[in-house]
């Protein structure tokens, strides 16, 4: 073999053996920072659930949501120490990576609004599943709330999907907050039957029925001298569950009141006069 081939090779080895051991070095160091990132990245997530979980208001969704949040951050705060491991400039590779999350953010941020949302839903909770609310124009029983999206069902079963940025954007009316709510009727009578009889039928009809709280004490007055009849209003309190089912059944049973007592319920009248050319 020629000298300078010799020579030329024997270079070769002298660069290639402190290389690969450099090399190996730095590939057993980034092994071992994967393996210790990605064990304290699962022990992060981990305590993270144990912690929020021992909150009894916090919602399951929003725990898993935070936890693997937190896993990724530990993952990637990882990776950039085993780009560095090798030498990389991870300055530059942040910036870069900054630079195509706000370029994903832009491109995304109907959506992320909606994510944020959802964590603002989840955490201050103007509604639970099985409430029935009133929010962004719809009116219905949650059934689901997720970091995306909320889903109602209306009385007739329709399921309606409203972003979660609408919802935390519009004014929320919970009907199933409070355990008690006030049921309204109002009934309507001729001005020429007596309004104290009428009353005293009202009264003994609301009383017989158990599902009328006491307290608050049930209250009815004359509110209104309406067109045609004097508008008598019956407020009773009664169980949030029971609202619909007193306000149905008081409203037939007041009529056959009336009815029976001879109190007569008008309705709207016009005169009309003709004038003969």
């Amino acid at each position: 073999m020629p000298e300078n081939s010799t020579e030329q090779m024997q270079e070769f080895m002298d660069w290639l053996i402190p290389t690969v051991s450099e090399m190996g070095l730095d590939l057993v160091g980034a092994i071992l920072v994967l393996m210790i990132g990605f064990w304290i990245a699962g022990r992060v997530r981990s305590w993270i659930r144990k912690a929020l979980d021992k909150l009894p208001n916090f919602d399951d969704t929003l725990t898993t949501f935070l936890a693997s949040l937190m896993r990724y951050v530990v993952i990637a705060i990882t990776l950039l120490a085993v780009l560095n491991q090798f030498g990389v400039e991870t300055t530059s590779f942040i910036a870069l990576l900054g630079a195509a999350g706000l370029a994903v953010g832009l491109a995304l941020q109907g959506t992320l609004s909606n994510v944020a949302s959802g964590v603002m839903l989840l955490i201050f909770r103007p509604f639970k599943i099985g409430q029935f609310v009133d929010v962004a124009g719809h009116g219905g029983t949650v059934k689901a709330l997720s970091l995306f999206t909320t889903e109602l069902a209306t009385p007739d079963n329709v399921q309606i999907i409203i972003p979660n940025a609408a919802v935390w954007g519009s004014s929320v009316k919970n009907f199933s907050a409070h355990p008690t709510r006030r049921c309204d009727i109002t009934m309507g009578i001729a001005y020429d039957a007596d309004i104290n009889k009428a009353m005293d039928v009202l009264k003994e009809i609301w009383s017989k029925d158990d599902r009328v709280l006491s307290d608050p004490e049930p209250f009815q007055a004359v509110a209104n001298l309406g067109d045609s009849s004097v508008d008598i209003a019956v407020r009773l309190w009664v169980n949030a569950g029971d609202y619909w089912g007193v306000k149905f059944d008081l409203n037939k049973a007041f009529k056959e009141g009336f009815d029976a007592n001879g109190i007569d319920i008008p309705f709207p009248t016009r005169t009309v006069h003709t004038v003969k050319n």
